[in-house]
């Protein structure tokens, strides 16, 4: 499972830099200024949790029940990070409404992380 989440945290990052790059190079002059600041958000915040999925395979060695954590943050990113490059592509509407969904499930992961490190002996 550590392999898996080191895995996904590598390519979480990998994407999150090359969605970076073709919001700066590619979409830039193509989006508003708002869809374009929605895109590079949801941008930044995928790097931020893809660390932190590299994190929680480093975790893993000392804290076990650690992959929620992973997942919630894999979750996450689907949502949160997914929904507002869908929003500042034209995306329906109804993405706004998943948005916060992905932001929950960040929050849980970090909060799963807290418990850990304060329950754990």
């Amino acid at each position: 499972m550590d392999r898996l989440f080191a895995g996904l945290g590598a390519l979480a990052a990998f994407s999150a830099v090359a969605l970076g790059a073709f919001a700066a190079h590619a979409l830039r002059g193509r989006l508003g200024a708002d869809a374009l600041a929605t895109f590079e958000i949801g941008a930044r915040y995928q790097m931020y949790h893809a660390l932190a999925l590299i994190a929680v395979a480093v975790a893993r060695a000392r804290w076990p029940g650690v992959g929620p954590a992973g997942w919630l943050f894999v979750l996450g990113i689907v949502l949160f990070s997914g929904s507002l490059y869908g929003l500042a592509l034209g995306g329906p509407r109804w993405l706004g409404a998943v948005t916060p969904l992905g932001g929950v499930a960040f929050l849980a992961g970090w909060a799963w992380l807290a418990w850990l490190a304060w329950a754990s002996p």
